[in-house]
């Protein structure tokens, strides 16, 4: 998953900081600890667009990645605070079991019936989306 999602979650990033915030590529990649060469990929769409529909598809997943990248372009987040964010958005996309659609196409046997191990409980959820999660 983490091969589809975080470059993903990456793109998604790079184009508000670009598009958004009016950032250059080089600033871009300062702000994201990436190369310069990485966010032209991830604009060009060379790279990492395979889930960005996925990511897309949540909306609570595209709220914290608009606050990651809002964060990021004023100077307010530090590296734990993005790594944070993005487990968030991640735990959000597996409850809503979006992860499950991508591990049936990627694993064309397993059918509709299988019952899919990604999606936590309700209550684990309810604790992310609350802020309640202190791991």
């Amino acid at each position: 998953m983490v091969r589809y999602v975080l470059p993903a979650i990456r793109v998604l990033i790079a184009r508000e900081l670009v598009e958004k915030h009016g950032l250059s590529r080089v600033r871009a990649a300062e702000k994201m600890e990436l190369t310069p060469a990485a966010i032209t990929q991830y604009l060009k769409k060379v790279r990492g667009e395979k889930g960005v529909k996925m990511v897309e598809s949540s909306d609570e997943a595209v709220k914290i990645v608009s606050e990651i990248a809002n964060r990021l372009a004023k100077g307010e987040s530090s590296v734990y605070d993005v790594l944070q964010n993005i487990c968030k958005a991640c735990q959000i996309m597996r409850s809503e079991g979006l992860f499950c659609e991508m591990h049936r196409e990627i694993l064309p046997a397993l059918k509709e019936s299988e019952v899919c191990e990604c999606r936590p409980r309700l209550s684990s959820l309810l604790s992310i989306i609350h802020g309640g999660d202190k791991r």
